[in-house]
């Protein structure tokens, strides 16, 4: 009869809260008789790859790895998968030790480990970059393994940091079923480099690992492995970056100001997205919020000692009475000193500010903060607000961190985003430092069609690391390409 459907198949969900009245829209494909089968997979078969099948290094377990290492197991290739830190599971007391007892182990944190950055911090799933690969696929992949199917419809998906492990230790049990390798606590510590043809790696226990191909997909904090390629002579360029704070409110401020009522109700916890240009000393640079976490914590991201930096996350259900948000300036390659420091030149340019960071706050992993209202007055805050960052914060005058022209492009952008925010720029809110870590300092170049390095052959530049992803889901798009890469280069 009109109007009757046999099954309604949910495409698309989105909040719109631009008028008085938020609504959720919805988009479905409504079918009058039995749906196509391929709506509800499986997927994704990995046939089982033998031991003399061509033989791929993977340099990190973060999602461009572990995308690369299934799609090399589809395309017959058998990949071996080195992950400098701990499991999944295991990891989670070392990020234990970071929070309650300031250790930081430079091995196994909250960027290095099984899963890599995203797993512990949030699981946001959003990406602009769908010219880049199939965004689909990677979202399948991620259901098939344990991903709740909202991620399939939802406009902006997000696992949650509490259900992403299960899923990434999903991704490698299906890696080590059908024949590849992972293997943890192994740190790459030199390359197999003959002639510009790279055979292999060296770990750190002094074992030699030769492939036929190696796809570099190391993250964006391996400082290690940059140094290593510039002592080995291997060509690496200086790149944009940005870097600012943590920004801090109380999720109910944010849902009064974005759904312009008292209480949200049934609602999720409000997000937004801002941007502002800024001019200091006649140059301009941009302003923008990174990384925004409704209903989130602060978390301590450093991978060394002495060193302060933050990162935010959000759990599943975004039930943290406070939302976050990195609000950073491009930092851009006139910024640096790439005289001195050449294409190393980003990469001191954080750490110097991440140890000022750590050294104004008292040597630990307590974070320097400021009142967001006193930052704008450059005034130092009498007292902090509470925190949803563990290891504690101390008040800070924020520009002895960021320095005058950083510190002034913030109140700048805050300024403008107070604007835009009702309440959002006062001392409801307070800044945590330093968000440092938005996206690799350092671009280390490729061939657009091969993907190969353009010097060293049998080399693949990956992901966020190499400067050619941003987030989980463009990394592991840009691993699904490095394999398609490496089996075209091995098929000639």
């Amino acid at each position: 009869m009109p109007g009757e459907a046999d099954f309604v198949h949910l495409r698309r969900r989105s909040i719109d809260a631009r008028g008085r009245q938020a609504l959720v829209r919805l988009r479905a494909d409504i079918y009058r008789e039995t749906p196509p089968s391929e709506l509800f997979g499986p997927w994704f078969v990995y046939p089982n790859v033998k031991t003399n099948n061509p033989r791929v290094l993977i340099i990190g377990a973060g999602p461009a790895g572990l995308f690369a290492a299934l799609r090399c197991l589809e395309l017959g290739l058998k990949p071996i998968v080195l992950e400098r830190g701990r499991d999944v599971r295991t990891r989670r007391r070392d990020l234990a030790a970071i929070n309650k007892d300031q250790i930081v182990n430079p091995d196994s944190n909250y960027c290095f480990g099984e899963g890599g950055a995203g797993t512990y911090s949030d699981g946001k799933l959003y990406t602009r970059a769908t010219k880049r690969g199939d965004v689909g696929r990677v979202l399948r992949r991620l259901v098939q393994h344990g991903a709740t199917p909202d991620i399939l419809v939802d406009a902006h998906p997000h696992i949650g940091t509490n259900k992403l492990p299960a899923v990434v230790q999903a991704l490698r049990e299906a890696i080590i079923e059908a024949g590849g390798e992972v293997r943890f606590e192994t740190r790459v510590t030199d390359l197999l480099l003959d002639n510009n043809q790279l055979r292999g790696v060296v770990t750190a226990s002094g074992e030699a690992i030769e492939a036929e191909a190696t796809i570099l997909a190391t993250g964006h904090s391996a400082r290690d492995i940059y140094e290593l390629l510039h002592r080995r002579g291997v060509l690496i360029e200086a790149k944009p970056f940005a870097l600012g704070v943590r920004v801090e409110h109380q999720q109910e401020l944010i849902d009064q100001a974005q759904y312009r009522r008292a209480e949200r109700g049934l609602l999720p916890a409000a997000s937004y997205s801002l941007v502002h240009q800024t001019e200091v000393r006649g140059e301009q640079r941009g302003v923008f919020s990174f990384c925004m976490c409704p209903g989130g914590f602060i978390v301590p991201a450093a991978t060394a000692p002495g060193e302060v930096v933050v990162n935010g996350m959000s759990p599943s259900r975004r039930d943290s009475r406070f939302a976050n948000s990195g609000i950073v300036a491009a930092v851009e390659l006139s910024d640096m000193d790439v005289k001195q420091h050449g294409p190393l030149a980003g990469l001191h340019f954080q750490q110097q500010i991440e140890q000022l960071a750590c050294q104004a706050a008292g040597g630990t992993q307590q974070a320097p903060a400021q009142l967001l209202g006193d930052f704008l007055k450059d005034k130092t805050s009498t007292s902090l607000l509470e925190t949803s960052y563990q290891p504690g914060l101390v008040s800070v005058r924020m520009d002895d961190v960021l320095g005058p022209v950083l510190a002034e492009r913030l109140r700048q952008g805050f300024r403008d985003f107070g604007r835009k925010i009702p309440g959002y720029a006062t001392n409801a809110a307070q800044i945590v430092g330093v968000e440092s870590r938005t996206s690799a300092p350092i671009r280390i170049p490729r061939d657009k069609d091969t993907l190969r390095h353009p010097v060293v052959a049998g080399l693949y530049p990956c992901g966020e690391g190499a400067g050619y992803a941003g987030g989980i889901v463009s990394a592991a798009m840009d691993g699904e390409r490095c394999a398609e890469a490496v089996r075209a280069a091995v098929s000639r």
